[in-house]
């Protein structure tokens, strides 16, 4: 079958070690459901896989891919959920044996994807395969970091650290459509610009907030993280999903504990939020930005537009072109 795929681990020039061509169907458990991708989307997760990044050459070839819809093998439209843990810990994110699709098991830039049963969650019909496909990684990771981590109250306010960026930008989109006061923050003066369309206050890094905010989506790291310390209320939530400028930030503890902060990890979310965070779009009519779709066959120029950093929303591989 036709696959976008990990060949080869490059840590420096990660598009040398990615192919996209046949590619016999790997391995997985016989009790696990098929399903027909109509569309997946890229996250930075796959770039890092083909860095080696959780991703060992032992493991090769490997299927990238954590984002797809498609039709299971009963003929039920489906969003796949991307995260493979134990469903028995009650969530599937804080199993230290999780995985995600592409990491052990098979990923989602295929002509099929196979995942456990209980990992398909219906497709509401008034979402499109590509849309939905938008949803399982970056969008899931935003709607747990704002709903569930950092308990944004109803009329809050929200800094989204980066916005530009898959899971920035779904937490502006996603503040907006639960009524907060969004906050946002970008070097780049054109995604500024097109983050105040969304509905945002978009600023320069380090720039001072007309108030403190309730809750600081942090997934830039060292660069920011004074700057979001800075702009949490007292009792405020920062919560930090990812580091791309820096993992090891400084923190003042005596602001920590004088404004009784809270530092919160979070990863993904669950089977559950996700199905929660397909109801949620189509209850607020509201929809991923797309920053440009891509016939599968072509999945190499979506890497390459990917690696260059220019994007601005979801980049989305449409399977049935």
């Amino acid at each position: 079958m036709l696959a976008a795929y990990a060949r080869a681990i490059n840590p420096d020039n990660p598009l040398d070690g990615l192919a996209v061509g046949e590619l016999d169907p790997p391995q997985t458990p016989d009790d696990w459901a098929t399903v027909e991708v109509r569309a997946s989307s890229l996250n930075h997760h796959d770039l890092w896989s083909l860095r080696g990044v959780g991703l060992g050459a032992d493991q090769l070839p490997m299927i990238l891919g954590c984002d797809a819809a498609g039709v299971a093998d009963d003929g039920t439209e489906v969003v796949v959920y991307p995260v493979i843990g134990d469903p028995g810990t009650g969530d599937e994110t804080v199993d230290p044996k999780r995985t995600l699709l592409s990491e052990k098991w098979p990923g989602t830039f295929a002509e099929r994807v196979r995942a456990p049963r209980r990992s398909l969650v219906p497709k509401p019909g008034e979402l499109s395969f590509a849309e939905a496909a938008c949803l399982p990684t970056a969008w899931l990771t935003a709607y747990r970091m704002l709903r569930t981590r950092g308990r944004l109250p109803d009329d809050g306010a929200v800094l989204v650290q980066g916005a530009g960026g898959g899971v920035a930008t779904a937490a502006v989109a996603i503040g907006r459509a639960l009524g907060a006061r969004v906050y946002a923050t970008s070097r780049d003066p054109a995604k500024r610009d097109r983050i105040a369309t969304l509905g945002a206050t978009a600023l320069e890094p380090g720039a001072r907030l007309p108030e403190r905010v309730d809750v600081v989506i942090e997934t830039v790291g060292a660069a920011t993280f004074e700057h979001s310390l800075k702009c949490a209320k007292p009792g405020g939530r920062i919560v930090v999903s990812g580091a791309t400028a820096g993992h090891l930030a400084t923190v003042d503890l005596r602001r920590v504990y004088f404004l009784q902060l809270e530092i919160v990890g979070s990863t993904m979310g669950t089977r559950d939020e996700l199905a929660e965070l397909l109801a949620f779009c189509v209850a607020k009519d509201l929809r991923p930005l797309v920053d440009s779709t891509f016939a599968f066959a072509e999945a190499r120029a979506a890497f390459e537009r990917l690696e260059s950093g220019e994007v601005f929303g979801k980049l989305v591989l449409d399977h049935t072109r």
